[in-house]
């Protein structure tokens, strides 16, 4: 009998993840003549046992699209939202798995994707894994796709908006995604030229930034860019942050943290966090007007890039080939124009931030851009 080969999309959509599945999908029925079955909205929907056919005709026309046809949730399958409490929806999962009759499920996310997987393969299901967020903090892989489109879309913004900046002599503040690693400000922020970047990793002094702007002023530049990470944190702010970590273990294991960090997760694209006031002090100091703009969701809709699309397409085809050779228990990972097999154990709990020597900042600060620090 054919092998059948399960997957599903967690986390936030990402562009790619279309490619990847279409990769995934169309190797294995092509190449392996396994069938293959999608699981709608994620780990909640394994729960619910909501399945989706993907044969040829399922698969053709999805290349280019943004999103995920599978759908997608951030529920966790030891703790999911059912009936007003959260749950441990483990069991029902493996019994799904089972009932489909599946020899391997590939799950596409980010960290917590990850993690999630990782439990599964604990209770003895043959996982492998794809690293999918536009943040691009999956440890351990050079690149995770979606980080190239949302890259190209956050820099069109800095340059589109660096002529209204110049026209109206304005500070304007673009806050981008990127709540605990600052990739994505960091690179945009290089490639469209902003004055100023702050990122998760640099604790600024916002009387840094705004000296930094008033030294463009007085020298004839009466304009700055200041591209943010939505996680960017003052000095003041790690302070306070340091003199309450105690406080961050007194729920530990318990539902009432759990419930927290789903609501946290549920919102973390949708607020401003401390942008507008980064605005509003920096116009208070340096007496020019200050404009802020939230790029949100627009960094992660759309088509995906050509480079996106060749990511998600290479590691998708090596995951068919492994699980053709029954390698489970990893995440593929980017390595060059090739791949590495990654065990999932070496991945989990752990987020890939911007190391503080990293050739990007060193380029960065070498062409005066301020980082607050």
């Amino acid at each position: 009998m054919s092998k059948m080969i399960g997957i599903l999309t967690s986390g936030g959509d990402s562009p790619g993840l279309n490619a990847a599945i279409r990769g995934v999908g169309k190797a294995l029925l092509g190449r392996y003549g396994m069938k293959v079955i999608g699981f709608r909205d994620g780990f909640r929907g394994m729960m619910e046992n909501r399945t989706q056919l993907l044969d040829s005709a399922a698969l053709s026309g999805i290349l280019t699209l943004g999103g995920t046809i599978l759908g997608t949730s951030r529920d966790k399958p030891y703790a999911m939202p059912v009936a007003g409490k959260l749950m441990d929806m483990t069991d029902v999962i493996v019994e799904n798995y089972r009932r489909s009759h599946l020899d391997a499920l590939v799950c596409l996310g980010g960290g917590g994707t990850q993690k999630n997987a990782y439990h599964l393969m604990k209770q003895g299901l043959n996982v492998i894994t794809l690293p999918k967020t536009i943040d691009n903090d999956v440890v351990m892989t050079d690149v995770s796709f979606g980080y190239d489109t949302a890259l190209g879309i956050a820099t069109e913004a800095v340059d589109r908006l660096h002529s209204t900046a110049h026209s109206h002599h304005r500070i304007l503040v673009l806050e981008l995604m990127g709540n605990k690693a600052g990739w994505l400000a960091l690179g945009a922020g290089i490639a469209g030229g902003a004055d100023v970047i702050l990122i998760p990793e640099i604790p600024y002094d916002v009387k840094q930034v705004a000296a930094a702007i008033m030294r463009r002023s007085h020298s004839g530049q009466g304009f700055s860019i200041v591209a943010v990470a939505e996680g960017a944190f003052s000095r003041e702010d790690a302070a306070k942050r340091a003199e309450g970590g105690n406080d961050k273990g007194k729920d530990k294991g318990g539902k009432k943290k759990e419930q927290k960090q789903q609501a946290q997760e549920r919102v973390a694209d949708s607020k401003p966090g401390n942008s507008l006031h980064l605005a509003q002090q920096l116009e208070e100091l340096t007496g020019l007007e200050s404009r802020l703009t939230i790029l949100g969701y627009l960094q992660r809709g759309g088509t995906p890039s050509a480079g996106d699309r060749l990511l998600a397409t290479r590691l998708g085809t090596a995951c068919a080939d492994l699980i053709n050779k029954g390698e489970f228990g990893v995440m593929v990972a980017a390595r060059g124009d090739g791949f590495k097999l990654v065990p999932l154990k070496d991945v989990v709990g752990k987020r890939k931030t911007v190391p503080l020597d990293h050739d990007w900042i060193k380029s960065a600060r070498s062409v005066h851009t301020c980082f607050g620090d």
